[in-house]
């Protein structure tokens, strides 16, 4: 199988720690606009000492469906309320954190 993701197998990404470990399935997954990054979330938290980094290629050991999030364009999330239900999938607004620091430069 080609690989499906626009970064490597072993770039770095963020996943819940709970999804990685397997006790609770992927809700949330984000495609971040500013770097291409991936996260892989439980929709549970996003607190920092709840999060690891890990090498992509764990996504679809973990939940082989996400494969079809893979062509998810950059600034783009999806959600889901459980294992079996469909993807929702919509445009992450901007942070206002960011706006901030822009006004500051």
């Amino acid at each position: 199988m080609t690989w499906p993701f626009d970064q490597p197998r072993n770039c770095a990404t963020v996943f819940s720690k709970s999804v990685l470990d397997r006790s609770r399935p992927i809700l949330h997954v984000s495609h971040d606009e500013d770097d291409h990054g991936w996260q892989f979330l439980d929709g549970v938290s996003e607190e920092l000492e709840d999060v690891v980094l890990a090498g992509l290629s764990h996504v679809l050991e973990i939940d082989p469906a996400v494969v079809e999030l893979a062509g998810m364009e950059p600034g783009f999330h999806a959600s889901r309320s459980a294992v079996n239900e469909p993807w929702v999938i919509q445009r992450t607004p901007p942070d206002p954190d960011d706006d901030d620091m822009a006004d500051e430069t």
